[in-house]
């Protein structure tokens, strides 16, 4: 018995027909870019692609004819910041397309940009919801900060402009103070970006180093590039790591899932090099304070002491004067009686001194004998003689 078939291409050719029976009119696609490639100047060819919770579900070729991307292109950036890139979610408007040859392929006629922004806003509002539930959200702020933090580990890319502003402002500090850091290059920006980051800071606590904190820094970017800090898988390792985070990777308008969950956020990484300064020159003020008071309270005691030294001095002095001058009145008048006293002052008055034959003054007759040798003393002179007589009262 004889089969029935087709030939390819007419398979292929049905195939067509009912594509473009079923789609004769451009329609909106929403997907997600898992492939970009674009020629300057020239078509941009994507990936589209459609996951669920078990992986890939669909996938299809696209193109964008050079003839709309150089205007899409530079619109859709100005919009959302960021050039086409992988992982996005797109709204587009397409034209189902079947060749022969390439099969199905969606020709892209336009993006709604602003549809790429609210998916992930919305997917960051899911981020935060779940950390609350699981408690994550607080749990950096219960940790502390060294007083005086010196040693840390940074995350960036060694090539990114902030990470070299972050060491030439803390390298080149007027004050000099010194500090030592540690790099761990991780990719900044994109779908990989989350992992890599991950990746980094478990280095960090495999390294055995004490680090007094972890900083992750980047020079700022568009929205979408910045949308890897609101991934919930590094949001959680960071609220949970062991060590402070503190986060520096957007401008003053970028406030992120993982600036959320860290210790501290800073807007830029000249802002986190202050804020690490501040913490220095803080104490270092305070200190100098504290010199300056302890010197006035030096001085001052100094001088009330010198005062009650220089007080005591006048009183001791004033003290010892009365005293002396009262000694010396009493000495006078001991002087005055020793002088009174004294036999040469008597014998001047017409006095005479009888000795013995030994010196001794002779205060009576008794125990003097015949013979004894005595001698009599006057103020101009002396006789000396021998007793004859002794008569007595």
């Amino acid at each position: 018995m004889e089969k029935e078939f087709i030939d390819l291409f007419e398979l292929q050719t049905r195939l067509k027909e009912g594509v473009e029976s079923l789609f004769p009119k451009r329609i909106w696609l929403r997907a997600e870019v898992s492939a970009v490639k674009a020629r300057p100047g020239g078509h941009c060819y994507l990936e589209l692609s459609q996951s669920d919770d078990k992986g890939l579900i669909a996938k299809c070729q696209a193109v964008i004819w050079s003839s709309k991307y150089r205007f899409i292109s530079p619109y859709f950036e100005s919009v959302t910041g960021s050039p086409l890139q992988e992982g996005m979610s797109l709204l587009v408007e397409v034209q189902p397309s079947y060749s022969q040859l390439y099969g199905l392929s969606l020709v892209v006629n336009d993006i709604d940009p602003e549809f790429s922004l609210g998916v992930k806003e919305l997917e960051r509002q899911k981020t935060i919801s779940r950390l609350q539930k699981e408690g994550l959200m607080d749990m950096q702020k219960g940790l502390s900060l060294p007083f005086l933090p010196g040693r840390f580990a940074v995350i960036s890319a060694e090539d990114a402009a902030g990470y070299r502003d972050f060491m030439k402002h803390v390298g080149g500090n007027p004050y000099g103070f010194r500090f030592d850091i540690d790099l761990y290059p991780a990719l900044m920006q994109g779908a990989g970006a989350p992992a890599s980051m991950i990746e980094a800071l478990d280095a960090v606590l495999e390294s055995g180093v004490r680090y007094d904190a972890v900083l992750v820094m980047r020079g700022g970017g568009s929205k979408l590039d910045l949308a890897c800090y609101d991934d919930y898988s590094l949001a959680a390792v960071i609220a949970q790591y062991p060590i402070p985070v503190l986060t520096a990777v957007g401008h003053d308008q970028d406030y992120h899932v993982c600036d959320m969950v860290a210790y501290e956020f800073l807007k830029t990484p000249t802002a986190l090099a202050d804020y690490i300064l501040d913490i220095y020159s803080s104490e270092d003020e305070r200190l100098l304070s504290c010199l300056t008071r302890i010197g006035l309270a030096v001085s001052d005691r100094l001088y009330r002491e010198e005062a009650l030294l220089d007080s005591l001095a006048a009183r001791v002095r004033g003290s010892f004067s009365l005293k002396i001058a009262a000694l010396e009145a009493g000495l006078q008048v001991l002087q005055a009686r020793i002088e009174g006293a004294d036999p040469r002052r008597i014998i001047e008055r017409g006095y005479a001194l009888a000795l013995d034959s030994e010196g001794r003054v002779m205060k009576g007759v008794s125990g003097v004998r015949r013979g004894d040798k005595l001698v009599v003393a006057f103020a101009d002179g002396r006789i000396e003689g021998t007793v004859d007589e002794v008569i007595g009262n």
